[in-house]
Order: structure tokens, then C-alpha cells, then sequence
């Protein structure tokens, strides 16, 4: 059983008690050993290395025994995370000024409400004063929502209000701050560079809502790139089956540190096959600290879309493959353009750094300094050539959505965040307000209104009656939508009448609106 930590001015002097973790019941001569170090007084659970164990080697076909000793003693840091939220919607009332306008939202015409919304996910303390790690997007209120209420709630029940101390987008991270009159359990950040395809993990949250659950796999990939286009587009890939709920939790190598942070599934069902990605202890660490000390996060932007080096694009340019990525276009006046890149280039390299699948223009750009002027080599028309260009400062994330929406970028299902939303759960759809920005990409005039259709899921009522990526969903019941909690409010109130289906009506780029019915589910 898990003891409290120290106090942060008492953890220096601490002298380190072992703990012996036992591999396998069969080991051979200099084999594996691997020790959890554990501090006290007060038992404090604070995985370290054991640096006399770091170069000895499992032998071949040998493995844990069991995970049971490693997670009773990080178990205890690891918490469950709930969020209360004030989600503002319009309200389309087509009685308004009659005496059946009391029928929607008590005579108060167009004007907006309010709805509660709740989310869940994971988290884990990182220091006995009580700072807990998640992701964003378990505790951001989904588009015109305020959160109202964070509660942490630890492995034995009790529960904690949270501040929110601060949270990055581009990232998906947030820290947040609980208190008590003794110290918290927690772990540490590892070392996640030194992590190898095949190494054991285990994942510790609350997927489904169903807290201290424990499972546990290999790492499957290190760095993996999905090419969603991200600032930082760089996962650790796991078979330990991560779900909804997973969110935020974290990734243990088997000397308990967090090697990274639970945050995405590749799915086509919405459920684990054993692609999970967590964001590397190495590119959270630093931010985790930032956001702790108020610190402003900065990354670079260059303001090109672009696409990975396919064969195709290879073969049409006799460039290698998988090196460097394809410059679709250029935002005018940003870096890009200044700096004279064009549509057409192939970008191969940026300050030295070549560019490969696990290693993405965004990714580079977005970890130097606005205002560094950096070598770039591209080629164009077949030549290699140097430009210098002058990095700027990477837009917020609600920014770039509004900028760039390409209905043909995901060909099969990608990668996702772990807590679903209003429309996913009963519609089986994800999706986002469409922008004058957005609305030229989809062939439709900039004055519209409507919900962009960002995914389906093909086993819904939705997808198997062909709604897909890029269509606009323009009214449900008759009631025009313009954001995706209009949307979520007519699919609440057709549930609170007793309704099984919706009546959406869909523009999709070159074709007249049609309606279409849809079960919910």
C-alpha cells in the first residue's frame, strides 16, 4: 500500500529505499532485475532508475511475472478526473412571438441557453503538493462552454475540487492543483528518449468511467508521426489497450516513471485495437513545467499546407520516398511566403534537421523560437536549393481550424482523442462550425451556416447512410444549425421528446441540400 510523499523541501534528503521487482522466476546469469525505487518517510511512491540496472538485459523469453507489485505502488497517484460544464447554445424558436412559444425555452424566442455537459478522463500527481497532469481536452469545455467544476478523485475514493493552473491546446495538456493538509502519492517524469520498440509498459486510468484500471503491453513504435499535421505530431504507439476515460492517464515503464501520457486511439470502432498513442515524457515535461511557473508557450509557424512524400509524389518528382514533405500551398505574408517558398516545393531539411515520417516539418518548426531565422533546403524542379527563412509564430489552435479544412485528408479512420462528445455518442458523428475560411474548400459561399462533418463512424445510422467527411449539416428538425451545440441542443430535445431519429439537412460540395433521416443511437 502506497504511502503519502514528503514534503517538495524535505524530497532532497529522502534516502531512497529499494524495492525489489521481480521479472521473471527464471532468470539467467546477468539477466534482468529491474528495482522501483521508493523515498520515504511517510512511504512516498517516486519511481526512479536504477542506474546498477539500466544496461543489464532481459534474457530472451523471459518477462514480468506479474504487473502487481508495480501498480500497487504507482496506483495510488493516479487519479480520475471530472469535469461540470456550461455549455451556451442558441435556440432557433419557430413560435416565437405566439402562444406556443413557451413550448421552446419558456417564450424566450432565439435567445441563447444554457445546458450541463460533463466529461471524464485521467490524470496522475507529479508532486506531493498536489499538481496533477491531463490533457486538455478532459477538462476544456467543448466550443461556447465554460467549465464550471473540476473534481479530482483519488483510488480511495475521496475527492478534491481542482484549480485549473494552466493548459496548452497544441500540446493537449493541462496541469491542475489540489490540496490537502498531508502530502499526496506521486510519480515522475522519465526518460522517454531512451525507450525501445518492444520495451513493457503499463497504462493506469479510468477508461469508461471505471476507475484504476491496469493494463499493461509494449511499446509498439517510438516517435510515431500521424500525420495530422500537429505542432507536435509525435507519439509513443502502445498495445496496452487504451479507451475513452484513458485520457490524460499515464504510461509506465517498469521502473514506474511516465514515459508518456495517454492521449489518442487509432479505431475504427471507437474502441481499443491496440493502437494507442501517448505524448512523450520528453516533449511534456517542459511544458508541464511551463505551464506550472505561468510561463507563455511560444512555437514556430511557417503557414504551409502540406502532405507527406507519397510513392506517387516520388515517382512523379524521382525524389526518395519518405523523404521530406510537399508543399500544397502558402498562406500569403506569412514566413513561408516572405522567406519565398512555393507551392510545388518539396521541403527535405529545416536548421540541419532532415525531415522524415518520424520527424515532421511541423514538428521541427514548432520547437524553434519565433523570430529564428533557420536554413531550409527544399527542391524545386528537380534541384536542391538553401533559403533562409525568418520562423513566425504558430496561431492558436482555434485559429488554424478556421483556416484549413481538407475533406479528402483522412482516407481511413485516424487517430483521436479518447473522450467522445455529445454528437459522436448519439449521432456518430464529429464535427465543427463551418467558417467563411472553411466554407470556399467545401464549395459553398462564405455566408453560410451550417456543422462541418469532421468524421463518422462508419457503424453508425449516420455512415451506413453515407454521410461522410465534408459534408454540412445546415438544419436538424427543420432548425437551422450553426455550431455543434446547436446541433447537440436539437439532438437533446428530439431525446427528451422521445424521438429515435433526427431529420438533418445536408449540403455536400457540387450537389443541391437533401434531407436526410438519421437514427440516433
Amino acid at each position: 500500500m502506497a504511502r503519502d510523499a514528503p514534503n517538495r523541501e524535505e524530497q532532497e534528503d529522502v534516502k531512497p529505499v529499494r524495492y525489489s521487482y521481480g521479472i521473471t522466476s527464471v532468470l539467467l546469469a546477468g539477466g534482468a532485475a529491474v528495482t522501483l525505487i521508493t523515498g520515504i518517510p511517510a512511504g512516498a511512491q517516486v519511481a526512479q532508475n536504477d542506474e546498477s540496472q539500466i544496461n543489464r538485459v532481459m534474457p530472451r523469453g523471459s518477462g514480468p511475472a506479474s504487473f502487481a507489485d508495480l501498480t500497487a505502488q504507482l496506483q495510488p497517484a493516479v487519479v480520475n478526473i471530472a469535469t461540470r460544464q456550461r455549455v451556451t447554445v442558441n435556440t432557433n424558436n419557430p413560435f416565437a412571438g405566439t402562444p406556443l412559444s413557451d413550448l421552446f425555452g419558456g417564450g424566450r424566442g432565439g435567445q441563447p441557453t444554457t445546458r450541463e455537459a460533463q466529461s471524464l478522463g485521467s490524470g496522475f500527481i507529479i508532486s506531493a503538493d498536489g499538481y496533477v497532469v491531463t490533457n486538455n481536452h478532459v477538462i476544456t469545455a467543448e466550443g461556447q462552454g465554460e467549465v464550471e467544476e473540476i473534481t479530482v478523485t483519488m483510488p480511495d475514493g475521496t475527492e478534491f475540487p481542482a484549480e485549473l493552473v494552466g493548459n496548452d491546446a497544441a500540446s493537449d495538456l493541462a496541469v491542475l492543483k489540489i490540496q490537502r493538509g498531508t502530502p499526496f502519492p506521486f510519480v515522475r517524469f522519465g526518460d522517454s528518449t531512451q525507450s525501445r520498440v518492444g520495451d513493457w509498459v503499463v497504462a493506469i486510468g479510468n477508461p469508461f468511467g471505471l476507475g484504476g484500471t491496469v493494463t499493461a503491453g509494449i511499446i509498439s513504435a517510438v516517435y510515431r508521426a500521424t500525420n495530422t499535421g500537429g505542432a507536435y505530431d509525435r507519439y509513443i504507439q502502445t498495445d496496452a489497450a487504451i479507451n475513452r476515460g484513458n485520457s490524460g492517464g499515464p504510461l509506465f515503464d517498469m521502473e514506474g516513471n511516465v514515459i508518456g501520457i495517454n492521449n489518442a486511439i487509432f479505431s475504427p470502432s471507437g474502441g481499443s485495437v491496440g493502437i494507442g498513442f501517448a505524448i512523450p515524457a520528453d516533449i511534456a515535461a517542459p511544458i508541464v513545467r511551463k505551464l506550472i511557473a505561468g510561463e507563455e508557450i511560444e512555437r514556430g509557424y511557417l503557414g504551409v499546407r502540406i502532405q507527406p512524400v507519397t510513392d506517387d509524389v516520388a515517382a512523379a518528382l524521382g525524389i526518395p520516398r519518405n523523404r521530406g514533405e510537399f508543399i500544397q500551398s502558402v498562406q500569403p505574408g506569412e514566413a513561408a511566403d516572405l522567406a519565398g517558398l512555393q507551392a510545388g516545393d518539396v521541403v527535405v531539411s529545416v536548421n540541419g534537421e532532415e525531415i522524415t515520417p518520424d520527424q515532421t516539418l511541423s514538428f521541427l518548426v514548432a520547437n524553434i523560437a519565433p523570430g529564428t531565422t533557420v536554413p531550409v533546403q527544399i527542391i524545386r524542379d528537380g534541384r536542391r536549393q538553401n533559403l533562409n527563412v525568418r520562423v513566425g509564430e504558430r496561431p492558436t489552435e482555434e485559429e488554424l481550424a478556421r483556416q484549413v479544412f481538407n475533406p479528402d485528408s483522412e482516407a481511413t479512420p485516424g487517430p483521436r482523442n479518447t473522450a467522445p462528445g455529445v454528437l459522436e455518442n448519439s449521432l456518430g458523428v464529429q464535427g465543427i462550425a463551418l467558417t467563411p475560411e472553411i466554407a470556399p474548400q467545401l464549395g459553398i459561399s462564405a455566408g453560410a451556416n451550417g456543422v462541418v462533418v469532421t468524421a463518422v463512424d462508419p457503424s453508425s445510422d449516420a455512415g451506413q447512410k453515407g454521410l461522410q467527411r465534408g459534408d454540412v449539416i445546415l438544419s436538424a428538425n427543420y432548425r437551422d444549425v450553426a455550431s455543434a451545440e446547436q446541433l447537440e441542443s436539437v439532438i437533446a430535445q428530439a431525446k427528451s421528446e422521445g424521438r429515435d431519429a433526427v431529420l438533418l439537412r445536408v449540403q455536400r460540395r457540387g450537389q443541391p441540400p437533401l434531407f436526410l433521416p438519421v437514427r440516433l443511437r
